[in-house]
């Protein structure tokens, strides 16, 4: 007699179940828990906050009193000019930690960490620029202040200085895609910081946030004339000393409008190829 060999039946395995889709609510939801996140790194390190608490007193204080006599003949009349100039200078100015410290999680390995969470793989993007939001809230309270501690009165009122504050963080958060790009194309964080330094040092300072650009050679001037942060310089002082919206405060907006539209989705797919 034959043996007949019968072989075991195969147990199919189970597939494994597919993630959810991550829908836009949830996507808000991962973001805001990356920017609490980010939120809680500078309590932890409290250090992170000295370029919004410790250099706008210090800007203020400084520009004010070295250039208020030779440029106004007195500190108070030169306030109107030079607080706008420090709140925008200030502000813009912070919106490269976005960059550097996108740059330092991504050296750190965190966001290999994110790839195995069921998150938005956005959110950690996102997030960072949500949470830098309230940095500029603080860069452009703290100036405001002090510039009123000084003796600055602003004509423009409540309703111009918020005006003026807002339009700043605005400004801010547009400019803070640029540095996002970089950190997310960069080979290290101090790259990002050098690279702000060649582009906003120029910038701010070949600006009329300290002087009026028809003290400035004739060859500045025409650069400063075409300087978008020109524009937010003079959108508010508009707003805080007239309480006017005038034409800087458009251009203003327009550059902030066309800064994301260009720059987030081309930072966002670069960032989604290393996410």
């Amino acid at each position: 007699m034959t043996a007949t060999i019968t072989e075991p039946a195969t147990v199919p395995r189970p597939l494994p179940t597919p993630a959810p889709a991550i829908d836009l609510r949830q996507t808000f939801a991962n973001t805001m828990t990356m920017a609490y996140r980010g939120l809680l790194k500078i309590k932890h390190n409290p250090e992170q906050l000295f370029d919004v608490v410790i250099q706008p007193i210090i800007f203020t204080l400084m520009f004010t009193y070295i250039f208020g006599g030779a440029i106004s003949g007195d500190v108070k009349s030169y306030l109107p000019l030079i607080i706008p100039g420090i709140m925008v200078q200030t502000v813009v100015l912070t919106s490269v930690t976005t960059g550097v410290q996108l740059r330092e999680d991504m050296e750190k390995g965190v966001f290999d960490r994110f790839k195995s969470l069921p998150i938005a793989r956005i959110s950690a993007l996102s997030g960072a620029l949500t949470a830098d939001m309230v940095r500029y809230f603080i860069a452009t309270t703290l100036t405001v202040v002090m510039g009123l501690i000084m003796g600055y009165r602003p004509h423009g009122g409540v309703v111009g200085v918020v005006g003026a504050a807002l339009l700043v963080i605005v400004a801010s958060f547009a400019t803070s895609w640029i540095w996002a790009f970089f950190g997310v194309i960069a080979n290290k964080a101090s790259a990002v910081q050098g690279y702000s330094m060649l582009i906003m040092f120029p910038l701010t300072f070949c600006s009329p946030a300290f002087v009026q650009p028809e003290t400035m050679p004739g060859w500045m001037q025409g650069f400063v004339n075409v300087n978008p942060v020109s524009h937010l310089i003079y959108a508010c002082r508009d707003l805080m000393n007239d309480g006017h919206i005038g034409s800087h405060f458009v251009w203003t907006l327009v550059g902030a409008a066309v800064l994301v539209t260009v720059l987030a989705p081309i930072t966002v797919r670069a960032y989604m190829r290393k996410a």
